[in-house]
């Protein structure tokens, strides 16, 4: 199955027997801004036009935990999430397709979560809100109740110390901005750097200007470039969002990989965690 959808293979099922859920995740993350900065506000955003039929979920709220030991966005409890997805209209038979408003960070972290408890058709709308050349609606759908029910662990997941591991064993993948990685600023977190080992591959660079993924074999030829080939590979971010991305862009490309969904907010929030600085790995 592919992880990904385009625009009009997305208008072509919607109008057939089997049309898909769709969800809109629209989210953008949130950092100190001038004085009188607008907060970006995901569901007013959906109100003011979204793909008919889809319903709004809130990344902060419904996709993430409450910030803390476990980093800013730790996975949500799991009866939560299932409530959420069952509320949507989301089924275990039923394909379901997420968009966001075109970074593809927010649509890919639902996409993770619905993979991990185990959905068995779940995609994201390639290039988001913008690829969508439709009319949109300003209806609030209510769907019918869905039945889906999570059980956690249908792909793999990585805790600090996995991640830890992993990055000697394998291929640990961060896909923050190359300046995090090296640590020459951290504009959110306790202090900047990254895990000891983990090679830099900002998730930005797999995508093209419109926001779409680059072609499978140019992410392959990518990652492989980055060391992933016959190895275990893992991704993190700051906060378990961005690097969903990744490992969707890594899945475009063939190639199965582990979330650590705590990332760098969670590992550098433990002072007993070794921080590596500058473009050497180590």
């Amino acid at each position: 199955m592919n992880a990904i959808i385009s625009a009009p293979e997305l208008a072509n099922e919607l109008t057939g027997a089997r049309p898909p859920v769709l969800l809109d995740i629209r989210w953008q993350l949130s950092l100190a801004k001038a004085a009188g900065a607008a907060v970006f506000d995901g569901r007013a955003e959906y109100e003011a036009g979204h793909l008919p039929g889809a319903v709004f979920v809130d990344l902060d709220a419904e996709l993430a935990g409450p910030p803390g030991a476990g980093g800013r966005h730790p996975l949500p409890d799991v009866a939560a999430f299932g409530a959420v997805m069952r509320r949507a209209g989301v089924s275990a038979g039923t394909p379901v397709v997420v968009y966001d408003g075109g970074q593809g960070w927010a649509a890919a972290r639902a996409w993770w979560l619905l993979r991990w408890t185990g959905h068995p058709d779940v995609r994201v709308l390639d290039g988001g809100l913008a690829a969508w050349t439709g009319a949109l609606s300003t209806d609030v759908p209510a769907p019918a109740e869905g039945d889906f029910a999570p059980v956690p662990g249908a792909v793999d997941l990585l805790d600090a110390d996995g991640a830890a591991a992993l990055a000697r064993s394998g291929l640990l993948l961060d896909a923050r901005a190359g300046e995090r990685y090296r640590g020459d600023v951290e504009p959110i977190d306790r202090v900047g750097g990254h895990i000891p080992g983990a090679v830099s591959a900002p998730t930005t660079e797999n995508v093209g200007p419109d926001g779409r993924f680059l072609a499978p074999e140019v992410l392959a030829d990518r990652f492989k470039a980055l060391g992933a080939s016959g190895t275990e590979v893992g991704v993190y971010c700051g906060s378990g969002v961005s690097g969903a991305h990744e490992v969707l862009a890594l899945a475009v490309a063939g190639i199965p990989a582990a979330l650590y969904a705590g990332s760098w907010s969670q590992w550098s929030s433990d002072e007993s965690r070794p921080v590596a600085t500058g473009p050497d790995p180590q």
